[in-house]
């Protein structure tokens, strides 16, 4: 929230005085939403938000259950498992490289990694990659456990000899889970040191800013993880009525064919496994994973504090900043999820909800959503 006007320079105190009532507005209106979550039942168990307001940590909240069937309280040290927000991280990375070796997005992927260019995606860009247009959404040799833990050479492989889903650069369908190999293996060729995904992370960006993020939980702060749990039908009969734009997204969900793209992509690997009477996120054993399509761990405040520093240009600098700030695609009708969304640059786009633009990024007030 911006302060905007004039102030005597006697009267600077008063100036100060309304920034803090302004900045403690905020805590206090996402306080009363928080709590109204809870007490309205929208949330089952857990959650937990925060908000960075020109560079500092302004809402830190959590609350409910981290386990509830132990009745293990959601405390400040709870983790989560972060899903697709975990892509924002990986794009970051990304980026980062890209303006570091004076890369342009439009290069070719083979360039860097010239068994890439097999069975057709020889044209395939890094652009394309963070747009989600590699037409790598499915992948059909089955991805192992032990090969995403310990073999990024095998996933390599997989990647190599796979075909693409449609044309690539035609089309742009959402890489729920492949985004995360491709992004990883695409920054081991680009990195001088030939860093992981995970190993960039964690060298350039969370363990340089005490940040607790991680593509890669060690198991043995497994406890730290709150339980996920699927909603019943009673509750998603009460989202719909509340918003009945959900049934359409439900159906895209659950009425497919077998041989669709989204069944395809959901089969594989299939230890990452989400419906109605199954999570398999809540298996430790596929916490030290480091897959940054779906399995970045850590909390609010932390994820919150990646963006803010982000916006701060401590990442990247204020011309790759404002490019990304931008979609490349704005309501567009995505061949995987079949729904209009805005996306590119590795990030989904919210609309600004008082200004007109579309924006993931709003480099003015310094607002970062995901």
């Amino acid at each position: 929230m911006n302060v905007f006007g004039r102030c005597s320079p006697k009267f600077a105190q008063v100036e100060k005085v309304f920034r803090q009532i302004l900045k403690e507005l905020i805590y206090f209106l996402v306080l009363i939403y928080y709590r109204k979550n809870f007490s309205d039942g929208w949330e089952r168990e857990g959650a937990s938000v925060a908000i960075f307001w020109q560079g500092q940590l302004v809402v830190d909240l959590y609350g409910g259950f981290a386990d509830k069937s132990s009745k293990a309280e959601w405390k400040e040290n709870t983790r989560t498992v972060l899903f697709s927000a975990s892509k924002a991280v990986a794009a970051l990375a990304v980026h980062m490289l890209v303006e570091r070796n004076s890369l342009a997005y439009s290069d070719a992927v083979s360039k860097f990694w010239p068994e890439f260019a097999k069975n057709g995606k020889e044209s395939v860009t890094i652009e394309d990659i963070l747009n989600h247009k590699a037409g790598l959404a499915a992948i059909d040799t089955p991805i192992l456990i032990k090969d995403a833990l310990s073999n990024p050479k095998r996933i390599s492989e997989i990647l190599e000899n796979q075909k693409p889903n449609w044309e690539p650069g035609t089309k742009s369908g959402y890489h729920a889970v492949s985004f995360g190999w491709l992004t990883d293996q695409l920054v081991r060729r680009i990195d001088s040191k030939g860093r992981s995904m995970a190993e960039f992370v964690r060298n350039e960006i969370t363990h340089k800013h005490d940040i607790d993020f991680h593509l890669g939980l060690p198991l043995t702060e497994s406890y730290t993880v709150s339980r996920l749990s699927m909603p019943n039908w009673m509750y998603i009969m009460r989202e719909v009525l509340y918003d009945p734009r959900t049934l359409a997204f439900l159906g895209i969900l659950h009425i497919r064919s077998k041989n669709s793209l989204r069944s395809r992509m959901a089969r594989n690997p299939e230890w990452i496994n989400i419906n109605s009477k199954i999570c398999t996120l809540n298996n430790p054993e596929i916490f030290p994973i480091e897959q940054a399509g779906a399995l970045g761990i850590g909390k609010a405040k932390d994820l919150a504090c990646i963006f803010a520093k982000l916006l701060s240009g401590e990442f990247l600098s204020r011309k790759t900043l404002e490019y990304i700030s931008r979609p490349q695609m704005i309501n567009h009708r995505d061949f995987v999820l079949m729904v209009p969304v805005s996306k590119g640059n590795g990030f989904m786009y919210e609309r600004h909800p008082y200004k007109k633009i579309n924006g993931y990024l709003d480099i003015l007030v310094l607002v970062g959503l995901q």
